[in-house]
């Protein structure tokens, strides 16, 4: 948990503001993200506003569309809220979470192969659920990937719709990571499958080397092919979520599990599990500032 900017909002709604998820000036969220308590003082969330620059009226439609939701490793919400007065506003659960930025600074570099790898397969079924209900994520980038104990989650979801309408170049624009965005959707395309796919090989390119546009040869082995289709300017030649990182079809019994809101879990590095430790204690620790009308007898 970061510690509050002067200019951060000390309540949001209803909840009191305890701190920001994170602080990566080279790879800014689509979204303020802040860690809060609601007003009894029990429940903690993870909430998010419009970043500067950002429309407000368009991230609240983004905001209750992602509300309606149901699909596995997309970072639920809860609640939203705002008025005319004030800025939009949606709530999620919290657990502790660390931005894939974050976690690569925890990590000291680039994540180990065997986590790429499993994260890929995670993020892949979740983009293949969504795009199988004719949902496109339209946000995907390193900071909208939130790792958790339980699985990655992705946030910022409907970005790309956010910062501008079809047909507006988006290039630029604040909130979107320029290496994971798709030339058609920069172009002011409107957000398709083919472009969630793009920005998944731009994660897994950053996850594996530091930085969305590598080198083939800066790639491991495993990730040249899959990242290199990926990343190709034609969207006809990008391969469907499905078709990356196989994995066996669920059994019967399980079948369910794509109805909820479960991410997939993947194998962490010590140096990330302590980083989250960490974050959840800070929250433990953390007081609310105590009401001016109150009197302790």
């Amino acid at each position: 948990m970061q510690a509050l900017h002067h200019d951060d909002p000390p309540r949001i709604g209803p909840h009191v503001t305890l701190g920001r998820l994170d602080d990566e000036p080279e790879h800014t969220a689509a979204e303020r993200r802040f860690i809060v308590r609601g007003a009894d003082g029990e429940r903690t969330f993870l909430l998010r506003i419009p970043r500067h620059g950002t429309d407000p009226t368009r991230w609240a439609i983004e905001a209750e569309g992602t509300r309606r939701l149901s699909i596995p490793g997309f970072l639920p919400v809860e609640e939203v809220g705002g008025g005319p007065a004030e800025l939009p506003w949606c709530t999620a659960p919290y657990v502790p979470a660390l931005p894939l930025p974050a976690a690569l600074r925890a990590h000291g570099g680039p994540l180990p192969g065997p986590v790429v790898q499993a994260l890929g397969a995670a993020l892949a079924r979740t983009l293949a659920t969504a795009h199988a209900q004719g949902v496109t994520h339209a946000g995907l980038s390193p900071a909208a990937v939130l790792l958790t104990a339980d699985g990655p989650r992705l946030s910022c979801f409907g970005a790309v719709r956010a910062a501008a309408p079809d047909g507006e170049h988006r290039s630029g624009l604040p909130g979107l990571d320029s290496g994971s965005l798709a030339p058609e959707q920069a172009a002011g395309g409107r957000p398709r499958p083919p472009g969630d796919v793009y920005a998944l090989g731009a994660v897994l390119a950053y996850a594996a080397t530091g930085h969305t546009v590598p080198e083939r040869d800066e790639l491991p082995g495993f990730l040249r092919e899959p990242v290199t289709a990926c990343l190709s300017r034609d969207p006809a030649r990008r391969p469907q979520a499905q078709q990356l990182f196989p994995h066996p079809e669920p059994a019967a019994h399980a079948a369910t599990v794509l109805d909820t809101a479960t991410p997939s879990p993947i194998p962490l590095p010590a140096s990330v599990v302590v980083a989250l430790a960490h974050q959840s204690a800070q929250v433990l620790a953390a007081e609310l500032p105590v009401p001016a009308h109150r009197i302790d007898r």
